[in-house]
């Protein structure tokens, strides 16, 4: 059983077909489904290692961050005494975009 379950925010998910879409257009089909595959891979790997990324308070609070490849990946967990813990994807952002600046958004996720 595992301690966390994952979940997107509608953002994430937007910022996943839009990087699927981008590199479609710049490559393949297989490169970018590959792409994208490893990327959900490593958020689904959060279920067992939550807090595996690096905390960013300083950002937001409970925010933790991830590398993978040229995608910073960042999330939120939630620990639950009685359930599984949560781990909210809040984005995934490609190569150089400024995440800093659009989660420390008052109105960011």
């Amino acid at each position: 059983m595992t301690a966390y379950v994952v979940a997107y925010l509608p953002e994430a998910r937007a910022q996943l077909i839009s990087l699927y879409n981008y590199i479609l257009e710049e490559a393949s089909p297989r490169t970018a489904k590959r792409f994208i595959d490893g990327i959900v891979e490593q958020c689904d790997r959060l279920d067992a290692f939550p807090f595996r990324g690096v905390s960013r308070e300083d950002i937001r609070p409970g925010l933790r961050t991830m590398a993978f490849r040229r995608v910073v990946i960042a999330y939120f967990v939630e620990t639950r005494r009685l359930e599984p813990g949560l781990v909210t994807i809040a984005g995934v952002f490609y190569g150089g975009q400024d995440y800093e600046t659009i989660l420390a958004d008052d109105d960011a996720p």
